[in-house]
């Protein structure tokens, strides 16, 4: 018997990366009149909905879409958290 899982995955750039497009947000904040904002990082967000046979499956499936295919690990990093659906 299979379950639902939603996993919510966020993959963002290495700390250590410069991230241009973070830094054109901060750099333009000041054309909004919004000042105290030092440092923005931009990534993604990925929700993924799948069936497996346990929890543990669910997070196999999300570790290897994230390794293989979702994440550049030389340049980004993700972390996740996966519910019941």
């Amino acid at each position: 018997m299979h379950m639902k899982f939603v996993a919510e995955i966020d993959i963002m750039p290495h700390k250590e990366l410069l991230d241009p497009q973070g830094k054109a947000v901060v750099n333009n904040l000041s054309h909004l009149d919004l000042s105290g904002v030092t440092d923005v990082r931009i990534g993604r967000h990925v929700t993924m909905s799948l069936d497996a046979a346990s929890e543990a499956d669910a997070r196999q499936t999300v570790e290897t879409a994230c390794q293989k295919l979702l994440a550049n690990l030389i340049m980004e990093s993700f972390t996740y958290q996966i519910k019941s659906a």
